[in-house]
C-alpha cells in the first residue's frame, strides 16, 4: 500500500456524510460528525507499535476476522470489547479488502437512510 492514510481517507470520505477530524491525536472518521467508525494509527499506538486501523464492525465479524487471519486482524484496546476490529497495515493487506472492512464499519454505525443511500449508489455504478 503506497500511502495507507491517503487510501483510508479516500475510502472513508467517499461514504455518505462522513467527516474527518483528529481524535486522540490521530485521523478519525465520523458519520454526520458524531459517531466514529474508523481511526488510523500510522505509527502505532501503545503496545501495538505497527501501523494499523481500528474500525467498527458488524456483530460477530471482528471475532471471525481475527480467527481467520490473526496475522492481519486483532482486537484493539479500548474499542475491541465493543466489536471493533484492528487491521495491521504492515502485512500487505489488499486495498480492496481494507475498503470492504471500512465500508462494513460504516454500515455498523451509520443510520439506515445513509446505508440505503450507499446501497443505491452501489447499484447505480
Amino acid at each position: 500500500m503506497t500511502d495507507m492514510v491517503a487510501t483510508i481517507r479516500r475510502v472513508c470520505l467517499g461514504l455518505p456524510e462522513v467527516s474527518e477530524r483528529l481524535s486522540h491525536g490521530t485521523p478519525t472518521w465520523f458519520v454526520r460528525g458524531k459517531r466514529s467508525f474508523a481511526s488510523v494509527w500510522p505509527d502505532g499506538h501503545h503496545q501495538d507499535d505497527f501501523p494499523h486501523l481500528w474500525c467498527a464492525a458488524p456483530p460477530g465479524s471482528a471475532a471471525e476476522l481475527v480467527a481467520a487471519n490473526p496475522e492481519v486482524y486483532f482486537r484493539p484496546p479500548y474499542v475491541g470489547h465493543r466489536g471493533w476490529v484492528g487491521v495491521r497495515l504492515d502485512t500487505g493487506v489488499d486495498e480492496t479488502e481494507l475498503a470492504e472492512v471500512i465500508e462494513d464499519g460504516y454500515r455498523a454505525v451509520a443510520p439506515r437512510p445513509l446505508v440505503a443511500r450507499l446501497d443505491t449508489a452501489a447499484t447505480q455504478d
